[in-house]
């Protein structure tokens, strides 16, 4: 156990991300996650700055301030446990490490922590969030005979945080409501990214060895501009259709993990009126539309110098979301909601429950990282525990 503790308290500092072909992201929100990750022209949450400003506007007026505080949310990998099991049990023996290495060839283990507290206001002129992002994660890619490159384990990512603001305004026009949103984001992080052989998982120093080999420090601001159109506000079925641009400019990260490249997404949402229910919610979005995502392929040399080379990502699955939201109750003292959708061609479930001022959510979705035709599942389950008002 110990050390996948330092490796995993490295992911604190400079963080760790399996090589493949995930789409970049700074926060995953398990209310969107569980509904499929579809929210472009949902919005409702303060989270939404992360998907399309505009949403703000659809945040709850008669909720007043939204505070979100101690947002604490965890995630792994379905048999990340097992795996930490084997390793610990294997203990300092290089033989039994290679064993347990053998033995989860070709897997792919995700551990991730976050926090985004944020303050959100919708008032009758226009909507306001500021919220804190603070996000670490680990994940590995496990070759059993080693890599094309000699590396039993292959290992990029980072830890990052920072501020990020966001303001909605919404325009009463002939032909429907159009909410206009933008936002603002500082982010600042560690990046990792090289390969982890034998030696690495059996030293007494491997957070600082690491930390020496591969970090990376950058820093950068984003621009995102948002919009949504509802073009019947008094229809039953309420149609919404929403348009973001997130990540203007490169935020200064582009030559390390972790760089947000500038993306154009689309969504578009019912929220139909059913008697049954506090609030039906279906969507669907199409994100990345030009394809900025690219894949990263490494290059490891004997010296410990790595190099990369990264390649267009044109697969259309993997930017499909579809997601339906099911609001059951919603009282002063509790609510309950349960979220189910479609990511990346694999399920989503999920279910958000408020007792007074504890809010938990949990949710479960797949990430696809193989590139092209290599099929790379990751079943990843979140949990988190927050409280607000």
């Amino acid at each position: 156990m110990k050390r996948v503790i330092s490796v995993a308290l490295l992911g604190a500092t400079t963080s760790l991300m399996a090589l493949g072909g995930e789409q970049a992201y700074l926060y995953k929100d398990p209310r969107i996650m569980g509904m499929g990750g579809a929210n472009v022209a949902v919005g409702a949450y303060s989270s939404s700055v992360f998907s399309n400003p505009a949403g703000l506007a659809n945040i709850k007026k008669s909720d007043g301030y939204v505070v979100d505080l101690l947002s604490v949310g965890v995630s792994a990998s379905s048999d990340t446990k097992t795996f930490i099991d084997d390793l610990d049990a294997a203990g300092n023996d290089t033989s039994k490490v290679e064993a347990v290495i053998e033995k989860y060839t070709g897997e792919v283990f995700s551990i991730g922590v976050n926090n985004y507290s944020s303050i959100s206001k919708n008032s009758d002129s226009f909507a306001w969030s500021v919220g804190l992002l603070a996000a670490g994660d680990v994940s590995f890619r496990i070759h059993g005979n080693g890599s094309s490159n000699g590396a039993p384990v292959e290992a990029s990512g980072r830890a990052y945080g920072g501020v990020i603001l966001g303001v909605a305004v919404p325009y009463q026009t002939e032909i429907g409501t159009i909410d206009v949103g933008i936002g603002l984001k500082y982010i600042s992080q560690k990046s990792y990214e090289g390969p982890l052989y034998i030696s690495d998982l059996t030293g007494d120093n491997v957070v600082s060895d690491l930390q020496d080999k591969y970090e990376k420090t950058s820093s950068g601001f984003g621009l995102d501009l948002g919009a949504t159109y509802k073009p019947f506000n008094d229809n039953y079925w309420h149609p919404a259709f929403g348009l973001s641009v997130l990540n203007l400019g490169s935020m200064s990260m582009d030559d390390n993990y972790g760089g947000q490249p500038t993306t154009v997404n689309l969504g578009v949402s019912i929220t139909p009126d059913v008697s049954f229910m506090n609030k039906l919610v279906v969507a669907a979005d199409y994100v990345d539309l030009f394809n900025a995502n690219q894949i990263r392929v490494y290059n490891y040399s004997s010296t410990g110098v790595v190099t990369y080379t990264d390649y267009d990502d044109t697969d259309m699955m993997k930017r499909v979301r579809l997601g339906v939201g099911m609001g059951l109750v919603d009282t002063s003292y509790f609510s309950l909601t349960l979220n189910a959708g479609m990511y990346q061609s694999a399920y989503t479930a999920g279910a958000q429950m408020d007792i007074s001022v504890v809010k938990l959510n949990v949710s479960t979705y797949e990430e696809q990282i193989g590139t092209g035709g290599v099929d790379i599942s990751d079943r990843r389950y979140m949990a988190q525990l927050g409280i607000g008002w």
